[in-house]
């Protein structure tokens, strides 16, 4: 894959360090949002990404493509992967502690994904720069050494809590993260 200038980091860009309070190695990460389209497990034809962390600063995930998930008749749909790409990607960008939403997301499409197939995503940080973050992704069918099937490369950007309430519903935020204050 061939990174644009905007998805690959600047020279003396930090290298990502597990955070004090990351998941230890091997936790299994929960959702975000019970409603999520991603990770959520109370969406109804959502992705219900299976994730964890190895080692606190990369997130491995699995999603089985369903029925729902399918563009052409038998194959996943690729915005529905694109979507599997920045799941995982935001996965590994929260492990840092801080809320970032995606700047930009450049997928590529390497081979076919049938419906029933488990893709296995892995997504990583190669540095982050102030407030932006760079990050890549792949998908292996079948299997974690499998065929690579689709790769992202994406640039996130560091934003405040209140971005999500400004622009979302803030009682959903306040009910999922209890540590986040509603301002009425």
């Amino acid at each position: 894959m061939t990174r644009s200038t905007v998805t690959t980091p600047p020279p003396g860009a930090d290298k990502p360090e597990a955070h004090l309070h990351a998941p230890p190695p091997g936790s299994k990460l929960g959702s975000h949002y019970s409603r999520c389209f991603g990770c959520g497990d109370d969406h109804p034809t959502g992705l219900h990404l299976d994730a964890r962390t190895p080692d606190g600063v990369t997130v491995e995930a699995e999603f089985t493509v369903g029925e729902a998930h399918q563009g052409a008749p038998g194959l996943a749909h690729g915005g529905v992967l694109a979507a599997a790409m920045d799941e995982v990607i935001g996965m590994s960008i929260w492990l840092f502690r801080k809320p970032y939403v995606t700047g930009r997301l450049e997928t590529d499409y390497l081979m076919p994904v049938p419906v029933g197939t488990t893709l296995h995503l892995r997504a990583w940080c190669n540095g982050i720069s102030g407030r932006k973050a760079y990050l890549e992704a792949e998908g292996r069918l079948g299997a974690p050494d499998g065929p690579v099937a689709v790769r992202a490369a994406a640039l996130f950007i560091e934003v405040r809590m209140e971005h999500f309430a400004t622009h979302g519903d803030a009682q959903a935020i306040a009910a999922e993260h209890h540590d986040y204050e509603v301002n009425p």
